[in-house]
């Protein structure tokens, strides 16, 4: 989701990766505003493991995108360390320009056909427990890429079907009938994030509705309430910590289990600003907070992404659930 400077240029390059203005040619307006000085709590090492290079190369092997190097995402070195990777279905192009993201907005690619069954290939010789598949936007497709979404799901259980599934999907708006079809091929784990507060929507998310994405979240439930509904947002992109409190009670109101919380990182100097450094301490009372509030699970701390540790945190989801229901 947001960038750290050395991983950025530890991963460099990739074969569906465009640079510069060319990669954010509509953000190239904006004044240009340096991140402030990184706390000692965001700094993390380059990756360097021969594991690491092993699942990168896999990734290559079958030509997939993954959300884990196209966003930059800190945890990079970590979770490919592990053989985790968030795997991106339908291209790398986005068609919105949200101005916290650091992926490709453009005209997108058509579709790969072998997609599904390339995903599902790196699934199985990764021997995954758990995965987390996500995508772009894709406003130029009639059903915003729901049957692509489907197709993987479908793709992912004949191959390994004691793998759990967690989608992270776009919002489907103005796409009847898209989410439907999502749902429908049943995920374990039915996670959009709401990315920001309502305040906020305007200039950080302009192309979605606070609303609809809530809607969303809260129809998969009413379509099959054994899919577990997760949703995250990032902290200091300029909300307050009352609005953070606010929108867990929106989230609770539409039935999402799973919330996540972690630190906005500026991708480059042309994207939205950081606006604070929320602590580790702040991140712990949200942890605290989302727990009385009802939720099963709550992930807040500073590196806090949406698929990071997404194996345990799906068998704890599990567990607590249990719990409440005994």
């Amino acid at each position: 989701m947001n960038c750290l400077k050395d991983v950025k240029e530890a991963i460099l390059p990739t074969p569906n990766r465009t640079i510069g203005g060319k990669r954010h040619p509509e953000k190239q307006k904006n004044k240009a505003i340096p991140q402030p000085k990184r706390p000692e709590w965001l700094r993390v090492k380059a990756p360097n493991s021969d594991k690491f290079l092993e699942t990168r190369n896999l990734m290559r092997d079958l030509n997939l995108v993954t959300v884990c190097e196209e966003a930059a995402c800190p945890n990079i070195g970590e979770c490919w360390s592990k053989k985790h990777a968030t795997m991106m279905i339908l291209g790398s192009i986005c068609t919105r320009a949200c101005a916290f993201c650091n992926i490709a907005t453009g005209r997108p690619e058509t579709i790969d056909p072998h997609e599904p069954d390339n995903v599902a290939q790196a699934v199985a010789k990764l021997r995954l427990n758990h995965v987390v598949i996500t995508s772009v936007d894709r406003d130029d497709l009639e059903d915003g890429g729901a049957y692509h979404f489907a197709q993987t799901i479908t793709a992912i259980r004949s191959v390994s079907p004691l793998t759990t599934i967690e989608i992270l999907t776009p919002d489907f708006l103005r796409k009847p009938g898209a989410l439907e079809i999502v749902v429908g091929a049943k995920p374990d784990v039915f996670n959009h994030n709401m990315e920001t507060v309502p305040r906020l929507y305007r200039t950080i998310r302009p192309g979605a509705r606070f609303e609809h994405s809530l809607s969303l979240l809260a129809q998969v439930k009413k379509m099959d309430s054994m899919i577990f509904t997760k949703s995250g947002i990032m902290v200091g992109l300029g909300e307050t910590d009352d609005e953070v409190a606010s929108i867990m009670d929106d989230l609770r109101e539409a039935n999402v289990d799973f919330m996540t919380i972690g630190q906005y990182l500026q991708p480059t100097p042309k994207h939205a600003p950081v606006d604070r450094f929320v602590t580790p301490d702040a991140f712990s009372y949200f942890a605290g907070l989302g727990k009385q509030k009802g939720f099963l699970m709550m992930a807040s701390t500073p590196l806090t992404r949406s698929s990071y540790h997404a194996d345990a945190d799906f068998a704890a989801l599990k567990l607590a659930r249990e719990k409440m229901l005994t």
